[in-house]
C-alpha cells in the first residue's frame, strides 16, 4: 500500500491497554500515512484501567509502529489527558523526536491553532475523580457486552450497534455537557485570539464553525478509537476529519493473522 503524506494527523482516545482499544483497525491506519507531525491528544494509554494481565499484542504493535515512524522521521507529540495524567509530571519532555505536553499552538499558513485533550472543562474531572474512574471501568463492560452483541447481530445480517452512543445520545444531560464542552473551548478559543481549537476527551468527532461578536474560529474534535475510529489530518492547506472503514484496506500479513486470533478469541468468550 502506498502510504498517503500528510502534514499533520491527530488522534486522541485510543485507550491502549483496554479491551474497547481498536488497535488492529489503528495499525492498518498508521500503515497507510506518512504524517510530518504526529499529534496523540491525550488518553492513548489508558492508565486509569490498565490491567498487568491485559495487553495484546496488537497493543504492542502499535508502539512498535510509532516508534518506527519516529525513526523516518515524524515527529510525535504527546500531549496528556486525564487517564494518562501521569505524564502531566514530565509535560517538558523531549526524547528526540518525542515531545510530552499539556498542550501545543501551531501557526499554520499565518493562522493560530490551540489542541488540548480538553478534560481541564470536567468537573467530575475536578472534584470527584473517583466517580470518572467507576464510570470508566463501567464503560469498559458495555464495551465487552456491545462485542458480544455485535457479534450476534452480524450473524443476523443486521450489522454494528453502538450502546454507548446510543445511551449518551439519548441522555439529555450527557448531550447538555457535549454541547457545554464545545461552547467553552470555542468561547476561550475566541478570547484568546485563536484561529483553530483542537481537543478530544469526549468522543464527539467533529468540525464546526463559529462566530460571535468577539470573533470566530473552528472547533475541531479528533474523535476516538473505541467507538467512533476517526482522526484529523492536515495537508498543508485544510483540515479533514478521517473515518476508518476496513473495506479501504489490503492486509498485511502479521495484521491478517492477529486479526484471526482476535476473532477466534471474540466467539470463544461468547460462548
Amino acid at each position: 500500500m502506498v502510504k498517503r503524506p500528510l502534514d499533520i494527523v491527530v488522534l486522541s482516545d485510543i485507550h491502549l491497554g483496554t479491551v474497547g482499544c481498536h488497535a488492529l483497525e489503528l495499525l492498518q491506519y498508521l500503515n497507510s500515512i506518512d504524517p510530518k507531525i504526529l499529534i496523540l491528544n491525550g488518553d492513548f494509554v489508558d492508565v486509569w484501567n490498565f490491567r498487568k494481565y491485559y495487553w495484546p499484542e496488537s497493543h504492542m504493535m502499535v508502539l512498535k509502529t510509532m516508534l518506527t515512524m519516529m525513526t523516518n522521521g515524524t515527529d510525535i507529540y504527546y500531549l496528556t489527558g486525564n487517564h494518562d495524567e501521569v505524564l502531566r509530571k514530565v509535560s517538558s519532555l523531549q526524547l528526540g523526536p518525542l515531545f510530552i505536553r499539556d498542550k501545543l499552538i501551531l501557526e499554520l499558513n499565518g493562522e493560530k491553532v490551540w489542541i488540548f485533550h480538553g478534560d481541564i472543562f470536567d468537573i467530575t474531572m475536578k472534584h470527584s475523580k473517583w466517580v470518572a474512574k467507576i464510570g470508566g471501568k463501567g464503560y469498559d463492560l458495555l464495551i465487552l457486552l456491545n462485542r458480544a452483541i455485535n457479534k450476534i447481530t452480524e450473524r443476523m445480517g443486521r450489522g454494528k450497534l453502538s450502546l454507548s452512543k446510543k445511551i449518551k445520545d439519548g441522555v439529555k444531560k450527557a448531550v447538555r455537557f457535549i454541547e457545554d464542552f464545545e461552547t467553552t473551548a470555542i468561547e476561550l478559543a475566541i478570547d484568546q485570539g485563536y484561529d483553530y481549537v483542537i481537543c478530544g476527551h469526549i468522543h464527539q468527532p467533529k468540525i464546526r464553525g463559529f462566530e460571535n461578536e468577539k470573533g470566530s474560529v473552528i472547533y475541531m474534535n479528533s474523535g476516538d478509537w473505541v467507538e467512533n475510529l476517526t482522526s484529523l489530518e492536515y495537508d498543508g492547506q485544510q483540515w479533514d476529519m478521517y473515518k476508518f472503514r476496513e473495506e479501504d484496506f489490503i492486509q498485511n500479513e502479521r495484521i491478517e493473522k492477529l486479526i484471526r486470533s482476535h476473532r477466534r478469541n471474540s466467539e470463544v468468550y461468547i460462548k
